[in-house]
């Protein structure tokens, strides 16, 4: 004789696995066909009841046993459906400002890469010892005493020198500017 779904409830919400097993082989199509009407997608519905029936053995904890056990159930998917529609709703709008956040990260590295071009390209064109003195002073960050030491030079000569390559830089790009 089949025990009535409130039985089964109950012995379920005490640890009685066969109970348990006997609630979801009965009522397993119903969470799924409900949360196919519910979502409309038939990958959402397979998610939706695999995930109620693994938390239903919790769920049935806060089983009262007012209500048919089926009026319960569908209060139990239809809350798992709106909490899923709910993240749906979450993930697309987190989405709609993900993309324009990656295009202005993207535009933000190409322009990086353009200005670290153009200052490689500029450095260049400078003597190999403004370009010893840039790379320790803003390169290694040292400061113009101990580039100085490093260099056997002054600290007032590294100091000309890292004023003669931002005039000479200045310069550079106002003549690209021109062109």
């Amino acid at each position: 004789m089949d025990r009535p779904d409130e039985m089964l409830a109950t012995a379920a919400a005490g640890g009685d696995r066969a109970a348990f097993a006997a609630l979801v082989t009965r009522h397993y199509d119903r969470i799924y066909r409900l949360g196919w009407r519910l979502t409309g997608s038939v990958a959402d519905a397979q998610d939706l009841a695999q995930d109620i029936c693994a938390a239903l053995p919790a769920k049935l904890a806060g089983w009262r046993g007012e209500t048919r056990f089926t009026t319960w159930l569908y209060r139990v998917v239809v809350n798992a459906a709106q909490d899923l529609r709910r993240r749906h709703a979450s993930r697309a709008r987190a989405a709609d400002g993900w993309g324009d956040w990656e295009l202005a990260r993207q535009d933000q590295i190409s322009e990086d890469r353009a200005a670290l071009q153009w200052l490689e390209s500029a450095m260049a064109q400078l003597s190999p010892e403004l370009q010893d003195t840039v790379a320790l002073v803003l390169g290694e960050e040292m400061t113009q005493a101990e580039a100085g030491e490093v260099l056997g030079l002054s600290e007032g000569t590294v100091a000309w020198r890292i004023s003669e390559v931002k005039k000479r830089l200045r310069r550079i790009a106002a003549e690209e500017a021109r062109a």
